[in-house]
């Protein structure tokens, strides 16, 4: 029973740990990639709304980052679905070349 317990601390100790990143460093264009600023374009990804001009300047300013995010599991779904393309579109940016 104790190493039951001590076995759960553990887990919820290293959990965090484990979360996907959202932020990732990109050394081509030595920038900062930070995902969740693109959280105003999160509607506009899954619904297939058109984005807001928070959105769109948030992409433009995180586009040197978006072949960062299509190589990270945890964000490639966003980056390759059909209403990210007409998002990027909608802002004038182009889909990255990877």
């Amino acid at each position: 029973m104790k190493i039951l317990a001590l076995t759960l601390m553990v887990l919820v100790i290293l959990s965090p740990s484990f979360a996907a990143p959202t932020e990732v460093v990109d050394t081509a264009v030595g920038a900062a990639c930070d995902a969740k600023q693109l959280q105003p374009c999160l509607a506009a990804i899954t619904g297939g709304g058109q984005p807001s001009g928070d959105c769109c300047a948030k992409l433009k300013e995180q586009q040197p980052c978006l072949c960062g995010f299509a190589k990270n599991p945890a964000f490639a779904q966003y980056i390759s679905s059909p209403n990210s393309r007409k998002l990027l579109s909608a802002c004038g940016v182009p889909y990255p070349s990877c």
